[in-house]
């Protein structure tokens, strides 16, 4: 009997010490509070596989982020801003899935690819709220992103129509996609009403990180006479901006030139060619990713996070644009001018520019 008794006690106690410990542990993970003893708000992102340091998409929307996290006082990491990177689409899920899990109130996933993973995750943790760039999923706890690429884009097309010399331009896309369209039938178009003389050679590379195929490709386009090269394809653009430097320093004399994408990408430009420094970078077709998580990460903190619907950011909304204008470009004031009377046009909806190549068809430029 006293055995049964002891055993029994003995049982309570361990009982105890797990419940405590289990206390324990979760408050040791427990979201930090504020000074009002409220749970923090924290927000993370999931890259694609082009990671924080691709110069272009993903390194936007981490800028924005860090900007965000500053501008409330918050730190990096878990309770504050943090991402996780994407080493292959294998990795999107889990990742989705393990920020969620930390606690951070708003997950991020940057990149139409990783949009199936979004909905399946979202479906799974109902509570958690999450956000997707360049595509829609129609979860109540998700919210959408979209860009007016193709405005951006028209301006871009505009700067390379008045600067080629040759009538030929090239267009190097990433993968084929509705964003991508937008990109290309925005910068046909730009080009088709600054320069009704110029052709556009459009070639996808199928990826968007593989820079040495982004390199041969415009090695090919440059050899058959383009002057002017734009490529909305994330990491393997950075092969373009190669090949344009290693000509030019090989060739000062060579008028060739590049357009960067998504962030202002003219350092990528900069090189020595005979003695002297340039660039051959003319502008960026900025997409203003930064912005966009900026904008949403507040509204989601501040109790207006859009669940279920599609936010659509474009040149009213500063959501695209166009980089500054390399003054090593002859038509810098002409461009500049140009850009100018377009974007007004734009932004009063007097023209609308296409989203598509069936649009792109029908698209008149003195409509």
């Amino acid at each position: 009997m006293k055995k049964r008794k002891m055993g029994l006690a003995l049982s309570f106690v361990l009982a105890a010490g797990t419940l405590l410990g289990a206390c324990g542990k979760t408050n040791d993970n427990a979201a930090p509070k504020n000074k009002d003893n409220k749970k923090a708000f924290s927000v993370g992102m999931v890259t694609d596989v082009g990671g924080i340091d691709d110069k272009s998409f993903n390194q936007s929307a981490w800028k924005g982020l860090q900007e965000f996290g500053k501008e409330h006082n918050m730190k990096k990491g878990t309770g504050g801003y943090d991402y996780l990177q994407s080493q292959s689409d294998a990795d999107y899920a889990t990742n989705l899935n393990n920020l969620a899990h930390q606690g951070f109130n708003l997950v991020f996933g940057i990149g139409f690819m990783m949009s199936k993973d979004v909905d399946k995750i979202a479906k799974q943790i109902p509570n958690t709220k999450f956000a997707i760039v360049d595509d829609e999923v129609k979860e109540p706890n998700v919210a959408s992103i979209l860009f007016k690429e193709n405005e951006g884009s028209f301006l871009a097309g505009v700067a390379a129509g008045l600067t080629t010399k040759s009538n030929k331009i090239g267009f190097i896309g990433g993968m084929q996609s509705a964003v991508i369209e937008r990109f290309e039938s925005g910068f046909v178009a730009g080009v088709k009403a600054s320069n009704p003389k110029a052709t556009v050679d459009i070639q996808y590379a199928s990826s968007f990180t593989d820079a040495a195929k982004g390199q041969a490709i415009a090695s090919r386009m440059y050899s058959s006479g383009d002057d002017v090269i734009f490529a909305a394809a994330g990491a393997t653009g950075n092969g373009l901006f190669k090949e344009a430097r290693d000509r030019k320093a090989k060739n000062p004399n060579q008028q060739i030139w590049a357009i960067g994408v998504d962030s202002d990408q003219s350092a990528e430009g900069v090189v020595t060619a005979g003695g002297k420094q340039t660039n051959v970078i003319i502008t960026s077709a900025m997409k203003r990713v930064d912005n966009a998580v900026k904008d949403l990460s507040t509204k989601t903190m501040n109790g207006q996070f859009p669940g279920g619907k599609t936010t659509v950011y474009g040149l009213a909304e500063d959501g695209v644009g166009l980089a500054p204008i390399n003054p090593d470009d002859p038509a810098k004031a002409a461009i500049e001018k140009a850009v100018s009377d377009w974007t007004a046009k734009i932004k009063s909806g007097a023209v609308k520019v296409p989203a598509t190549r069936a649009e792109l068809q029908k698209f008149n430029p003195k409509q």
